[in-house]
């Protein structure tokens, strides 16, 4: 540890302005900000881990409302900052952008790079204690509201070393304070995956509930969990390579399904809008396959690969890690590094090229595959002009049964997809004209998941969907033509309806994923009650709703529990569904793409076990069940 102490520890600037205006420095002050806390304190652990002096990290969300994180690592230096004249614990927890991660002899890489500190955790926590095992003792602090209460202690008798962070979020600051399990365990998951043989134990005392998290085959286990569901057309393809001090890795791996699913991370950070090693790592994945097709003459007379055909199916994910990682986008998940690009491209045409050469009968099974898919890729394109001479695919030209809006105001506008005529008939004449268009679905849309391109542009309603909305799909899809801000989904409140409403979700999450990215994708919540008492009417969303109400006014009431949409006259469906003055609506979020990746390809796929699993899992989760 004595090339990690405080004259390591780097100070850039103040702490006050996190206080004033937090949502600068976590994104926002609601659920997702406040587990932006949490991650800032595992991303140390995780840090320590990349840096080769950590292998356990404990997280445990609390009974009394705290959060602990602890890990097995050198443990935050606590002797005498020279500049500042006090522990160096004390500047990391008080001081923002403090930390070893700005000094490059104290880390190699840091996944830390994009945050800005633990401090932020301290300055937005009512109480934080900091406990620091180092050099046979426990040293700790205490602070509120990232003021320390006193000096850092010390104890004798401490054994190992490690830092142990335990934080209360400041109600003052946060919307809600109660922290998610599913979202810190999919989030540690995902880690666990990025750092093979590094072990990640969540607990929530709340709910007696705990999971361990150790993935010995790293990236090549996390293709193989995203392919869960899926029929595989063989075992995952990994490889690791070091170029010019940038660790490249990937997992490759193809299934009989339709869907492209490549997740690609930098630092452990997942770099949702790719980069330059995703660039790399596909130009590469072109030329191979190519070449190989080509030297092995596996290509039929009719066949012209491309670079789309070898996305049909493909799961992958790409890790690299590297000293200074530069982040752009709009999200600043976008990795900019240059010269990434040319490492992941060699890194990948090295290990694939020689991995085919090996395994000749996965080689003709993926090629196998891509001949397929450029096929399927010349009859779609056949497909879409057709379509688009009758004119199906041109904004101009309307479906018949669309009642449009009068307003070209795009953020003003919405658009309600209805299931059936009858719902479809209340829904028209209750809606306001002037910015609300209805368009009615006849049935189940098709399960995109199990679809070609070709299939999906025979599909009458999906065509419907697509001329509707205006902005095409796939690599035509173009958001500048989106015809309206906001996309409503409205079916009845039972299985039927809900099966609906996830066909519809995999269809905008397959083909117009940036709809959902952009927060336009819209679930109504009608009524399932309408409770009446002396000519008063009151409605009821759920069965808590419900009895809430009933205990409120007595029983001696009307109880009507509504089967669907076309129950309710057009002033019912106005008032409680369509009216943006006092419906209730969930706006549908990404808030994992891992995670959404494959609960889609799991609940919408082929294969029935894995499905079975996870309705059995969270059957329990269920509270409104209409069969």
């Amino acid at each position: 540890m004595g090339d990690y102490g405080a004259e390591k520890i780097q100070v850039l600037s103040g702490l006050e302005p996190v206080k004033k205006r937090p949502g600068m420095f976590i994104g926002s002050t609601d659920v997702r900000g406040l587990h932006h806390l949490v991650w800032e304190a595992v991303d140390n652990a995780v840090d320590e881990a990349m840096a080769g002096h950590c292998t356990v990290i404990n997280i445990t969300i609390q009974a009394d409302g705290g959060l602990s994180v602890s890990d097995n690592g050198r443990g935050i230096p606590v002797d005498m900052h020279p500049k500042h004249k006090v522990s160096a614990l004390q500047v990391v927890m008080t001081v923002l952008h403090a930390g070893g991660k700005f000094d490059e002899g104290a880390y190699k890489v840091s996944g830390g790079l994009h945050g800005v500190g633990i401090s932020v955790t301290n300055a937005l926590s009512k109480k934080l204690i900091a406990q620091v095992k180092r050099d046979g003792k426990t040293y700790q602090q205490t602070y509120s509201k990232g003021i320390p209460d006193g000096p850092v202690t010390e104890k004798e008798g401490a054994e190992g070393t490690g830092t142990k962070i335990t934080f209360y979020p400041d109600p003052d600051v946060f919307e809600t304070i109660d922290f998610l399990y599913d979202t810190i365990a999919t989030r540690l998951r995902e880690m666990a995956f990025l750092n093979a043989g590094l072990t990640l134990n969540v607990k929530d005392e709340r709910k007696d509930k705990d999971e361990k998290f150790l993935y010995e085959d790293g990236i090549k286990a996390f293709v193989a969990y995203l392919n869960e569901g899926q029929q595989t057309v063989h075992e995952p393809i990994h490889f690791i390579k070091q170029k010019n001090n940038v660790d490249v890795e990937a997992a490759i791996q193809y299934n009989k399904g339709y869907v492209e699913t490549i997740h690609t991370f930098a630092n452990n950070i997942n770099t949702i809008e790719g980069g330059t090693h995703l660039t790399g790592f596909r130009t590469a994945l072109t030329r191979v396959l190519n070449n190989y097709a080509t030297k092995h003459n596996t290509l039929a007379k009719d066949v012209t690969l491309t670079s789309e055909d070898f996305k049909e199916g493909l799961t992958a994910v790409i890790s690299v890690r590297l000293q200074e990682p530069q982040f752009e986008g709009q999200t600043k998940t976008k990795l900019g590094n240059s010269e990434v690009k040319g490492l992941v491209e060699s890194a990948t045409q090295e290990s694939l090229a020689s991995f085919l050469e090996e395994n000749p009968t996965i080689a003709k099974g993926i090629v196998g595959k891509c001949v397929d898919a450029a096929r399927a890729r010349i009859a779609a394109r056949k497909a879409k002009e057709l379509v688009r001479r009758k004119g199906a695919l041109e904004s101009g030209v309307l479906p018949g049964k669309l009642a449009d809006c009068s307003s070209k105001e795009v953020d003003k506008c919405e658009i309600f997809l209805v299931e059936g005529d009858s719902a479809g008939g209340s829904s028209k004449m209750a809606r306001n004209k002037e910015f609300q268009a209805v368009l009615p679905l006849r049935g189940k849309i098709l399960n995109v998941e199990k679809a070609r391109l070709i299939k999906i542009l025979r599909n009458e309603e999906v065509l419907k969907l697509i001329t509707a909305i205006g902005i095409g799909i796939g690599e035509e899809l173009d958001m500048t033509k989106l015809r309206y801000g906001r996309i409503m989904i409205m079916t009845d409140a039972d299985v039927d309806g809900n099966h609906i409403a996830c066909l519809l979700l995999t269809f905008f999450y397959r083909h117009m994923r940036p709809l959902i990215e952009q927060g336009k994708v819209f679930l109504t919540m009608p009524p399932l009650y309408k409770i009446t008492k002396n000519k008063k009417i009151q409605y009821a969303y759920n069965e808590d709703d419900k009895d809430r109400i009933l205990e409120e006014i007595g029983k001696e009431v009307g109880l009507q529990r509504y089967k669907g949409l076309g129950e309710m006259n057009p002033e019912q469906l106005w008032e409680t569904t369509m009216d943006p003055d006092v419906r209730m609506v969930k706006q549908v979020t990404v808030e994992d793409a891992v995670i959404a990746d494959r609960v889609f390809s799991m609940l919408m796929g082929d294969d029935v076990e894995p499905r079975r699993n996870f309705i059995l899992e969270h059957a329990k989760e269920v509270t409104d069940l209409d069969v």
